[in-house]
């Protein structure tokens, strides 16, 4: 800890997908061979349409200030969408572009938390939701979803988990780090919860919507009914366009959360890269058709990779049906020497493969490994870590 900085940067924590990826490269580096699994990044280049769309911003000077919630065309671009996809009528006032999703989120977060309100984060979550809410002085709660329960939280659960002080629930679906996907059905009996606590608003973090391999539709939060003047739907380009470093997010919310979102945003970054909005542009507008060979191809490498690990028959599998996470049970290889998912996760990286604990997403005795990666890769890792754990 170091005096000089305030306590709110103390407090934080580096996100640990962040420090094992920093981690395996410095391995890397030193020539050591590391099969690095732990970051959340598509491994294909951004489709062409999307570049093109880019270049032409450039060719047309796209590169003065702009709007704080991103150019008139592009919101409007994000409206089309949410009604296409998602059945959502929004309106431009009512979306604010961000550098990132992340940042999207921590707008919303600042918005809307007070000092001594509670955030409910069930768990597994994304590894940031908890440091943003923090952050704003809030009191974390997190009701845990293991893979017993197909690591979705029953509103049994969420009603345990509601007070007086509840201000926001978050959540991901597809969820970041498990892939599980709440089914409409599972939405509306936790929505039907809510009723009862008015002053809640929920962030729907939707950044993998696009990673969906079949077996369970994409619902939306706010299409439910009562649900949608009390929703930020979050989404973005990073994940299912391999537009990560663009950094362009978006939420769409109540005209009223969106212009306080605006006048945070403001203050700390304005509008997003000129040069992103106008990629993106051309990328909302044509949806998620020309991105199938993405998805196509994840999906093979889900179903092979998941495959190779069964060989460690002490691995507890399932299969995720969004995102691109195994996200594997390890509760029958901890022991004395390696007594949580901590420790066998620098174990595994002795042996060449990064992963992440499940520490970093709330759910110990676990382990993330992304499958955004080739299948050359994919196929070396799954076997050092089979040979890794048998060897246990």
């Amino acid at each position: 800890m170091n005096s000089r900085l305030s306590n709110r940067v103390n407090a934080m924590a580096l996100p640990m997908t962040i420090a094992m990826a920093k981690k395996s490269r410095a391995l890397q580096e030193q020539g050591i061979d590391i099969i690095s699994l732990s970051l959340g990044e598509p491994d294909f280049d951004t489709p062409e349409l999307a570049k093109a769309s880019g270049i032409r911003g450039i060719e047309e000077n796209f590169s003065h200030y702009m709007p704080v919630s991103g150019f008139n065309d592009v919101r409007d671009a994000v409206a089309l969408k949410l009604l296409r996809d998602n059945n959502l009528t929004y309106q431009r006032n009512q979306i604010v572009l961000s550098t990132g999703a992340k940042q999207s989120i921590a707008n919303i977060m600042m918005a809307l938390v007070n000092p001594g309100d509670e955030v409910i984060v069930p768990a597994p979550y994304w590894v940031s939701y908890n440091d943003l809410a923090e952050y704003c002085g809030a009191t974390v709660v997190i009701p845990v979803a293991g893979r017993e329960q197909d690591f979705k939280i029953s509103p049994a659960q969420l009603r345990a988990s509601l007070s007086p002080k509840t201000r926001v629930l978050v959540f991901s679906s597809p969820n970041n780090p498990s892939g599980a996907m709440y089914r409409q059905d599972e939405l509306e009996a936790l929505a039907k919860v809510l009723l009862d606590y008015p002053n809640v608003v929920v962030i729907a973090d939707e950044i993998y919507e696009y990673l969906n391999y079949g077996e369970v539709p994409h619902f939306s939060f706010a299409q439910i009914d009562g649900m949608y003047a009390r929703t930020a739907t979050v989404n973005g380009m990073s994940k299912g366009y391999a537009m990560t470093g663009w950094r362009l997010g978006y939420m769409a919310a109540p005209e009223w959360l969106a212009e306080a979102c605006d006048k945070i945003q403001s203050q700390f970054t304005s509008g997003p890269s000129s040069i992103s909005q106008r990629a993106a542009l051309g990328a909302l507008l044509a949806g998620p058709e020309p991105i199938q060979y993405m998805v196509k191809a994840f999906k093979s490498r889900r179903d092979l990779f998941l495959k190779a690990l069964s060989h460690a028959p002490g691995l507890g599998i399932s299969m995720p049906p969004g995102a691109f996470y195994a996200y594997v049970d390890v509760r029958a290889y901890l022991n004395d020497r390696y007594p949580s998912s901590n420790d066998l996760v620098m174990y595994l990286l002795e042996h060449g493969v990064a992963g992440v604990p499940g520490e970093a997403f709330g759910t110990p005795g676990y382990l993330r490994f992304s499958f955004a990666a080739s299948q050359l890769d994919l196929d070396r890792a799954a076997e050092r870590i089979v040979q890794a754990l048998n060897a246990l």
